[in-house]
């Protein structure tokens, strides 16, 4: 994991009384309670102000433009001079184009690996891929077809001959606030139509249903020749073509009665590991999340790329200043080229709109004692595990390749996921510290809480508490190892904590590009 290949200790125990040391060429210490003035760090440190749970706290004495040094990783350069034991964050320290030499790292050959093979009940569809969950959806080709989307799927879910059809998870009305007022070709409509089409064709769904106005920019019939679908496959039709909302409403809702007979028929059957695509999700991250959740992720995903498996890493902007760690992983120089032109396109996209790679730790990121996008990005990383970077793709983009593929997406939690899902992933696991809450559907999401004060505080939304491992009571193979059977449990049927709350019916938000006219 990232953690071990940066040189950290895998359960770094408290160094006394409560600063926590990551790294022998660290300058700064992580707290793990809170601390008053006067109160000892480590042995010859007193903090000289009150520090919170989770921030950190100068080692050395800072002058202006030192590195801040976490991870064995500049996260920083001091805006001021900074005295020994003062609290090091926002406040006095800044983005930097300093970095600490790297040595390449050495990916884990998935192929080499002699493992037990691992399997999940899930359902085998016509395309040869496979679904972990038997949902239907009503997609919707534009915003203007929305309300009848949720009209049919509102519908159908109190009608008793929907209730009496067995083995179907649901519906899923796929409505978003595009697919009109934008350019009719172009990086916009490219993404979007990717993202309609390919979560249309996520293996969770047995069947889905196209409703669009008639009108707009993103036709049906464009969609899907552009997608070598014809419009029958998805029962495809229009409001307008059908005379109006109310009869378009009637029409839906028999032909989804018809798809649901249909995929009531499928069965769950025994399939291999290789078959799962997990994306990999961090929101609402603190100080812990790139020490527990995190890098325990990243050993579950090794053991899905071991396995044969898929996993994919996103959130572009959150890998900003980490992304040497991918590169010298990659499995060719073409492959770490087109990571670093996703980065250079970020960085034009953010100038040109008025931002800058460093906008994106959120006030809850800061709260939770991330300083910087470089130490947010040191953190988010270590979901990725260790193994080779074997492919870089497009938002959206049918993911082709196995092991870790890096999709390029924003960090906004809900647009990432939609991405992945649009690209094949029929599970996501997605570490919290702050606690976001999210679910999606089709695809069920697992959450990985970095601290058991947050699990603890929020046990009705996390799935899974990461805690034991600052404490010492788990390494972080051992917690990849629950994680990786909490995703086979999961996959293979198993509801977890957001799918029990009902979340994933307002999560879908395809990345929008481009002028809205």
């Amino acid at each position: 994991m990232l953690i071990r290949a940066m040189g950290v200790v895998e359960n770094p125990t408290l160094n006394a009384p409560v600063g926590l040391l990551l790294h022998p060429d660290d300058n700064v210490v992580v707290l793990t309670k809170a601390v008053s003035a006067g109160q000892e760090v480590m042995s010859g440190v007193r903090a000289i102000e009150r520090v919170a749970f989770g921030h950190k706290l100068a080692l050395c004495r800072f002058e202006p433009g030192d590195a801040v040094i976490k991870y064995g990783q500049v996260i920083g350069e001091a805006l001021e001079a900074i005295e020994p034991g003062a609290h090091v964050h926002d406040h006095n320290i800044a983005v930097t184009s300093k970095r600490v030499g790297y040595a390449t790292l050495e990916p884990v050959s998935a192929e080499s690996a002699a493992i037990e093979p691992r399997f999940f009940d899930g359902y085998r569809r016509a395309s040869g891929k496979a679904g972990t969950r038997n949902y239907i959806g009503v997609l919707t080709t534009v915003n203007c077809a929305a309300t009848v989307a949720h009209m049919i799927a509102d519908r159908i879910a109190q009608s008793d001959e929907f209730r009496a059809i067995d083995g179907v998870d649901g519906v899923v009305p796929i409505t978003h606030g595009g697919g009109c007022g934008m350019a009719a070709s172009g990086e916009g409509f490219d993404v979007l139509s990717r993202t309609l089409w390919g979560t249309a064709l996520n293996p969770n769904f047995a069947g889905v249903m196209v409703v669009g106005l008639g009108c707009e920019i993103m036709q049906i019939a464009r969609l899907s020749k552009l997608s070598g679908q014809t419009p029958e496959h998805f029962h495809a039709y229009t409001i307008q073509q059908e005379g109006g909302t109310r009869k378009a409403v009637e029409r839906g809702i028999a032909q989804l009665l018809e798809i649901a007979r249909e995929a009531g028929k499928a069965k769950r059957e025994t399939i291999p590991a290789s078959e799962l695509v997990l994306g990999l999700q961090c929101g609402g991250s603190d100080a812990w999340s790139g020490l527990t959740a995190n890098p325990s992720l990243g050993a579950a995903a090794d053991r899905i790329a071991a396995h044969g498996g898929t996993v994919l890493l996103s959130e572009t902007p959150e890998i900003y200043g980490a992304e040497h760690l991918l590169m010298s992983r990659a499995r060719s120089a073409d492959v770490a080229e087109k990571l670093q032109a996703r980065l250079a396109w970020w960085e034009d996209y953010t100038r040109r709109n008025g931002a800058e790679m460093n906008n994106n730790p959120s006030p809850g990121n800061k709260l939770g004692g991330l300083s910087t996008i470089l130490e947010k990005s040191l953190g988010a990383v270590a979901k990725g595990g260790t193994s080779s970077l074997n492919d870089v793709i497009e938002y959206g983009e049918p993911v082709g390749e196995r092991g870790l593929v890096f999709m390029d997406s924003p960090g906004y939690d809900p647009c990432s996921v939609t991405g992945q899902v649009a690209s094949g992933a029929n599970m996501v696991a997605f570490t919290t510290g702050r606690g976001s809450a999210f679910g999606s559907r089709p695809t069920p999401c697992l959450k990985l809480a970095s601290n058991s004060n947050l699990y603890e505080r929020m046990q009705e939304d996390m799935d899974v508490d990461c805690g034991p491992v600052l404490t010492g009571e788990r390494t972080v193979d051992e917690m990849g190892q629950a994680i990786f059977d909490e995703i086979l449990a999961s996959a293979s049927g198993r509801a977890t904590k957001s799918e029990a709350l009902g979340y994933g019916g307002q999560e879908f938000v395809p990345w929008q590009i481009g002028a809205v006219m």
